[in-house]
């Protein structure tokens, strides 16, 4: 079977394709706290990747097109992503945020304490670290994100998918509470990014 033609398979060989150069680079796997900090820092990557294209995704392709689909009274409706797509994509969605905001919260520990240094601003810091302002802004904004992921985004979808039963009311109400929460997140996404990469050469653009 062609390995190509799985979501599993080019997963499982990217990482071995991965493991395979950093071993070509360096000559070996070494275990230290830079070696750590570097795989957390290229999980916490691609985990983001994932949770921001899919954010992505959701906002500027599949919320309009199922609006484009509701609108259209003699085409196919959007029953079929609703089944197949929707609840996959939230799948890796709400985990790939979770992930994404583990692998950050553990670099920041592993990085000389930075996980309270951003997470207040480096106010506790003498002198207080511009990087970990930038840092902290960045912080805060993916956690905001995060608990709209888990706490109004999800729970709401499960009411718009059916996966929880739900009055057509509710499911109304739900679908206004989900957009919101996603389109927030859209926006803070941009933000979000700009101060995640400004610390790794002291300037927030």
């Amino acid at each position: 079977m062609n390995p190509l033609l799985t979501v599993k398979w080019p997963l499982i060989i990217g990482f071995a394709a991965s493991l395979v150069i950093a071993i070509l680079i360096d000559g070996g796997v070494t275990f230290n706290a830079y070696s750590l900090a570097s795989l957390t820092r290229w999980l916490h990557i691609i985990s983001g990747v994932f949770w921001i294209g899919l954010l992505y995704y959701f906002n500027a392709v599949q919320t309009p097109g199922l609006a484009a689909a509701a609108a259209d009274k003699g085409g196919p409706g959007g029953a079929g992503v609703n089944k197949y797509i929707a609840p996959r994509a939230l799948l890796w969605f709400r985990w790939s945020a979770l992930a994404t905001w583990l692998f950050g919260a553990w670099l920041l520990s592993q990085t000389h304490g930075r996980f309270v240094s951003a997470f207040t601003f480096g106010l506790l810091d003498h002198p207080v670290a511009r990087a970990n302002v930038i840092m902290g802004i960045g912080a805060w904004l993916g956690t905001i994100m995060l608990f709209n992921v888990w706490v109004l985004i999800w729970p709401n979808q499960k009411k718009i998918l059916g996966f929880v039963s739900a009055t057509d009311e509710q499911k109304a109400a739900a679908r206004k509470v989900a957009l919101l929460a996603s389109r927030t997140n859209f926006l803070l996404s941009i933000p979000m990014l700009m101060c995640m990469i400004g610390p790794s050469h002291g300037l927030p653009l």
